[in-house]
């Protein structure tokens, strides 16, 4: 008795964008490779290295934009052996479908090309194949590779039958662990003033001098704004010593923790550091919040259950491998 492999499992896969179709992973992969061979055998079907690197191409392009000799060699390696990887595994789903004697109707594939069509060539069919005769497929082989997208999201989705129940402990247990991720970022809206020592040229005395007298100005009510253009000689100068939204780490530590503890809108003495002399003011501060646990319990939900549906598929593949043959090359 064959089985009838229903739109709800590929509709779930689907929405979650695990698999990509060869056209488009085509469309933007780099220049046909001329040599090709064989990558590995899974249980008696052979995946080539024209069929590795062309899902690998896109990344490398990328790669190749960032990194130079051995570092790129590194990386593509890495990245080829991850792609062979990806086709070891979907080979085995598709060999597990084919075992099972499930099969999709043609007229879901048929129903997905016009979708494709529709959404990547504005319904012009004529276009769809002449992107295809560029790209060196055919129309059957295009049908045939979409055939077995959809195979592989319906294998997956069959595995993950309904969402785990996540207990409250584990959640609460989650919380604790990773409260920095339900954490907002710290940061100060900083403007400066800087003036430098010159402890090299004598004149520490008259710079020092210098600050006290621009901080006797902003007491006054002096702007700090034109103060710092006037003044300060730090690269922000121009812009009056807006330095914008800061996160911690971003100064020196001894400068850090004064820009982070000062009110806002108060304006600080005098710092010495590094025989410079800083004037800081504090505009605004947001950030430095932790969800609660009621707040962040969704959010923790959410992604354990995600995590818990990965390690089914993880579990499930490494299974199929345990069983099969594969020798890679």
């Amino acid at each position: 008795m064959r089985h009838i492999i229903r739109p709800p499992a590929i509709a779930l896969l689907a929405v979650l964008g695990l698999v990509t179709s060869p056209l488009c992973r085509a469309a933007f992969s780099a220049q046909p490779q001329v040599v090709d061979g064989i990558a590995a055998v899974v249980n008696g079907d052979v995946i080539t290295y024209s069929q590795v690197r062309e899902l690998s191409a896109p990344r490398e392009k990328l790669l190749r934009s960032q990194f130079t000799g051995e570092e790129l060699e590194k990386q593509l390696k890495q990245l080829r052996e991850l792609a062979l990887k990806d086709l070891v595994d979907r080979r085995l789903i598709i060999q597990a479908f084919k075992k099972e004697s499930y099969e999709i109707p043609n007229f879901f594939v048929d129903q997905r090309m016009h979708e494709i069509i529709r959404e990547s060539f504005g319904g012009d069919r004529n276009t769809f194949i002449k992107t295809l005769e560029a790209q060196n497929y055919t129309l059957g082989e295009f049908k045939e590779k979409e055939m077995e997208s959809m195979i592989v999201q319906a294998m997956r989705g069959k595995n993950v039958k309904k969402s785990p129940i996540i207990s409250p402990p584990k959640v609460e247990e989650y919380y604790k662990k990773h409260r920095d991720e339900f954490t907002a970022k710290e940061e100060v809206k900083l403007r400066m003033i800087m003036i430098p020592g010159k402890a090299d040229t004598g004149n520490s005395e008259a710079q020092k001098g210098m600050a006290e007298e621009v901080l006797g100005k902003l007491a006054s009510g002096a702007e700090f704004e034109r103060m710092a253009q006037i003044y300060s000689e730090d690269s922000t100068r121009d812009v009056g010593g807006d330095w914008g939204w800061i996160e911690r780490k971003t100064l020196a530590a001894p400068l850090e923790k004064i820009a982070f503890n000062m009110p806002v809108g108060r304006i600080s003495n005098i710092i010495n550091y590094a025989g410079n002399y800083y004037i800081f003011k504090v505009e605004d501060k947001r950030g430095g919040t932790t969800k609660s646990l009621a707040e962040a319990r969704p959010e923790i939900e959410k992604k354990l259950i995600q995590l818990e549906a990965q390690s089914l598929q993880d579990r499930w593949i490494a299974s199929l491998r345990a069983k099969a043959y594969i020798r890679t090359f």
